[in-house]
């Protein structure tokens, strides 16, 4: 068995990598094994010189990597380009706050002294997605490394080549042997994995079901488990939003890597009193996007990753449409190679259709109508997802109150949803739990240990 990259544009395969056997498996969980107490030992100064030299890496790479994301996953080349800048900041990022943020803190009790530290765990093990092949993995990489764990990757199994690039720059940056690995195993191998005891955690980004599995199977081993699962962000519009503005970032939002992001704006909650006047605004640029080679910088709207993902969302929009919503422009796949999916907007959709109920990855927007803000409030918050969300209002202070009232992880005010190495980020509800990023996120696979001195 092999793993497959195939170009979403063209079809073509660009690259087979053999899956693992048992023994190269077990060879690298036991080299993990071996590097963690010497990382963990490391004064943390040091660990973080590897993540400055992992960012330098990075940025020195940029170009070649930014194709290499695109050629595997489609993904337009600048947007590409931008997620590798992200890689290199977050790297940065950790490199200049990890020792704040893991430093002994004095405590009052009723001895002389009493400090709480920060200790590494382990081995942590990544399942990560395909739909930023990089981000995703050095949003957990770089604040695991530094707080002293190592890192084992399972990567989605269509970016094979951003795997092994990824273990490469970390090797570059001359990092021991076995502080991190990719491992080209299938997904019914993550299990043994899991329950290994020299692995002592696991965080996933991906799907619900996904998610489900690997928190049973991390619980059932008593082992610390993150999940960033799904997402149905809503996108609100009241009737005193900047309707330039919000259109503007609602196409951004929606439409970035053709529609394939967990906190993509997805529900386009619209109060009546500006329903039809942001739809005209919005169905204009929605049908203006420019669909073609993600190579080619005019384009504006990329392939779906794989042919598969395409046809399980044109079925979600096909069954949608016979539940009563109507298809205001796209709605289809689009004719030729590739893995495109025409821009697309469902409008009228109502509880109980299938775009509803169910997250929808990739270049479809659906809207529902709300009476007024409370009304729109109570759809906002009608989901199983709870992953971000944003309101567009031209009133700050009547926007904050709204995003305080949203119930989701991350609530934005007339700005797209996104994460930032600076802010904590994650979701609730099937969304997943724990946190990434800033603080809250290097806390999350560490000790955090009671010193008691009398």
């Amino acid at each position: 068995m092999t793993f497959r990259s195939i170009d979403p544009a063209t079809g073509e395969t660009v690259h087979e990598h053999p899956v693992w056997d048992a023994a190269t498996l077990e060879a690298t969980l036991q080299e993990a094994a071996r590097a963690a107490p010497a990382w963990a030992a490391l004064p943390i100064e040091q660990r973080l010189g590897y993540l400055s030299r992992a960012a330098a890496i990075l940025r020195e790479r940029r170009d070649e990597l930014a194709r290499l994301i695109t050629r595997e996953m489609g993904k337009l080349y600048r947007e590409a380009q931008a997620e590798v800048d992200k890689c290199a900041w977050v790297c940065d990022f950790y490199a200049e706050h990890a020792g704040e943020f893991l430093a002994d803190e004095v405590r009052e009790s009723d001895t002389r002294r009493a400090l709480v530290v920060y200790q590494p765990l382990g081995t942590v093990l990544a399942v990560m997605p395909w739909n930023f092949p990089l981000w995703q993995v050095f949003r957990f990489a770089a604040p695991a490394l530094a707080a002293g764990n190592t890192g084992l990757l399972k990567h989605a199994s269509n970016v094979p080549l951003c795997a092994l690039a990824i273990e490469e720059i970390w090797r570059e940056a001359g990092v021991p042997a076995g502080v991190f690995r990719s491992l080209m195993i299938r997904a019914d191998q993550v299990a043994s994995v899991i329950d290994d005891p020299r692995v002592h955690a696991v965080t996933l980004t991906g799907s619900e079901p996904a998610g489900r599995q690997v928190a049973a199977r991390a619980g059932n081993r008593i082992k610390k488990s993150v999940l960033e699962l799904g997402g149905s962000d809503a996108f609100v519009v009241l009737e005193d939003a900047d309707l330039e503005q919000a259109v503007a970032q609602g196409v951004a939002s929606r439409f970035l890597n053709a529609g394939q992001s967990c906190i993509a704006a997805k529900r386009f909650i619209l109060v009546d009193a500006v329903a039809e006047a942001f739809l005209e605004r919005f169905r204009a640029r929605v049908e203006a996007l420019r669909v073609g080679d993600p190579m080619d910088p005019a384009t504006e709207l990329a392939p779906m990753a794989r042919i598969d993902l395409r046809d399980e969302l044109h079925a979600q929009v096909s069954r949608s449409i016979e539940q009563g919503a109507t298809p205001l422009t796209g709605c289809r796949p689009l004719d030729g190679p590739g893995a495109f999916y025409a821009p697309s907007i469902l409008d009228g959709v109502k509880p109980g259709m299938l775009a509803y109920e169910e997250e929808l990855f990739g270049p479809v927007a659906i809207v529902i109508r709300a009476r007024d803000q409370d009304d729109a409030l109570r759809i906002a918050n009608d989901s199983r997802f709870g992953l971000g969300g944003s309101v567009w209002t031209r009133d700050r202070a009547r926007g904050e109150a709204f995003a305080r009232a949203m119930a989701c992880g991350s609530a934005f005010v007339n700005g797209m949803v996104k994460s930032d190495p600076r802010l904590p980020f994650g979701g609730i509800k099937a969304s997943g739990y724990g946190r990434e990023l800033s603080r809250e996120g290097i806390r999350e696979f560490v000790n955090i240990k009671t010193l008691w001195i009398g």
